[in-house]
């Protein structure tokens, strides 16, 4: 990911990094014993302890459609879902709980092809961001098409595609564009930048 302070402090004032989802892993078979190696905003990663999956509880409806719809956005920039064991329980946010088996998703390493593309992609990105702030809520869903139009070189062909197809997963779902936030862009194992978790409620 960008390691400089502009665009480190940019993923911090958009993407909200601070908030993280408070509430407790829930009692469930699937999940007792497991290792909890991540929490975003409005989920929590638990190791299935096979080194392919892992297990996503997942509070927000945005998340649960970019994860689970028909129609959600395909290919090799997107996570995979194995199985949807559907809702166990609800959220302090009064949000339905539902848990996933996904694709192990890793940290991008420093120095890849995909931290190139991952730094390219989050600096236009946040630059698209400045350019339209005075548009607030609609900022990041105006900064994403800006990102389309004039991609920096290094996003392109398949990542290209990619951004296109989320945003029509966005408009479709009225939902809000997040790939600054830490841990929103991850790699596959064999360095597959996939965009993990890009979306949120407004």
């Amino acid at each position: 990911m960008p390691s400089d302070a502009g665009t480190a402090s940019a993923r911090a004032r958009f993407g909200r990094a601070e908030i993280l989802f408070a509430d407790a892993v829930p009692l469930h078979p699937l999940l007792d014993g497991l290792v909890e190696i991540g929490r975003g905003e409005y989920s929590i990663v638990l190791d299935a302890g096979d080194g392919q999956r892992v297990f996503k509880l997942v509070s927000s409806p945005a998340d649960y459609f970019y994860y689970t719809a028909d129609d959600r956005p395909r290919g090799p920039h997107f996570p995979r879902v194995h199985h949807d064991h559907g809702v166990i329980g609800r959220a302090s946010s009064g949000h339905l709980l539902h848990l996933l088996d996904m694709e192990h998703l890793y940290p991008i390493v420093a120095g890849s092809p995909a931290e190139a593309a991952g730094d390219a992609l989050t600096e236009a990105y946040w630059g698209a961001c400045q350019k339209w702030a005075n548009l607030g809520p609609d900022m990041g869903r105006m900064a994403l098409f800006d990102l389309i139009e004039s991609p920096p070189a290094k996003v392109a062909g398949s990542l290209l595609d990619a951004l296109r197809a989320l945003a029509v997963f966005i408009e479709a779902y009225q939902v809000m564009p997040d790939i600054l936030s830490e841990g929103n862009l991850l790699v596959r194992a064999d360095g597959t930048l996939v965009f993990s978790d890009p979306v949120f409620l407004g």
